[in-house]
């Protein structure tokens, strides 16, 4: 399909809420291994967060130092990443306008909790502002390394896939920044450079989040790269409705091939402006 919009008039682009039909066709099957669980995390700035999963609904408590506890009870939605390794997504019914993607590791007892929060947009800030904090499992044997932004991804160039419509290939050009460009789809021909944020959770996993700067909204991504021929990827998007006055919130899974890798000389390797 191709865009009818004008791609230099940024005014006429998609909004989100216009995105979401049809986008989620490659959203992974929902896992229910957390339901039922209790799972208590320690984060590295001292806050206290304990989730109980249902089925349907997480209730939590959440305590940071020297403050007092807050409770609240959100509709989440889980996937399984790979095995012991899982992505959980709750948007606040009492706060609408911040979303949480927990990334809880079963098997090292870490954990990393991506905190997005829609604001106002200015020119050196996008309307949503993402934070991330790791954490431990309380209870659980903590091994490996914490998840850290990692410089993994830059030099890669990637189709990612979201439904026999939707297509859209990254450029990941450097620490900071990315390019996308929609190849397939109701945005065909349209194209932008913005900031984004990696972490690895394991050796070829990793966090990718990203925060536009046209359209008000941002990503959060949990993607398996460790086959280059057949990429996984999950995630959300979150931003502002189309009249401004109300957050989108949706879920949805990609999957994904390397297309090429680019090798810079030493001087030159943007991932060394880390």
């Amino acid at each position: 399909m191709r865009t009818t919009q004008n791609p230099a008039d940024t005014s006429t682009w998609l909004p989100l809420d216009g995105l979401a039909p049809g986008f989620d066709a490659n959203k992974a099957p929902l896992s229910g291994t957390l339901a039922g669980r209790w799972i208590n995390l320690t984060m590295a700035d001292g806050t206290r967060i304990a989730h109980k999963f249902g089925t349907e609904s997480v209730a939590w408590s959440f305590q940071p130092p020297g403050h007092a506890v807050q409770e609240g009870e959100d509709p989440y939605e889980a996937f399984e990443v790979a095995p012991g390794l899982f992505y959980a997504q709750f948007q606040h019914v009492s706060s609408p306008g911040e979303a949480v993607s927990l990334f809880l590791d079963l098997d090292s007892g870490r954990a990393l909790s991506v905190i997005s929060t829609i604001g106002t947009a200015s020119p050196a800030q996008t309307a949503v502002g993402q934070q991330f904090i790791t954490g431990t499992i309380d209870g659980a044997e903590v091994e490996g390394s914490e998840p850290a932004p990692s410089t993994a991804l830059v030099g890669g160039r990637v189709l990612w896939e979201y439904s026999t419509e939707h297509a859209y290939e990254h450029l990941y050009l450097s620490p900071r920044w990315y390019t996308w460009q929609c190849l397939s789809g109701p945005e065909r021909g349209l194209a932008d450079t913005d900031q984004q944020t990696t972490y690895q959770l394991r050796p070829g996993i990793f966090v990718f989040a990203w925060r536009e700067k046209v359209v008000p909204c941002a990503a959060v991504t949990v993607a398996d790269h460790r086959d280059a021929a057949a990429l996984r990827s999950h995630g959300s998007l979150f931003g502002l409705h189309q009249d401004g006055s109300q957050p989108v919130h949706f879920t949805f899974g990609a999957h994904g091939r390397l297309l090429s890798r680019t090798t810079h000389p030493a001087a030159f390797d943007p991932a060394r402006s880390w």
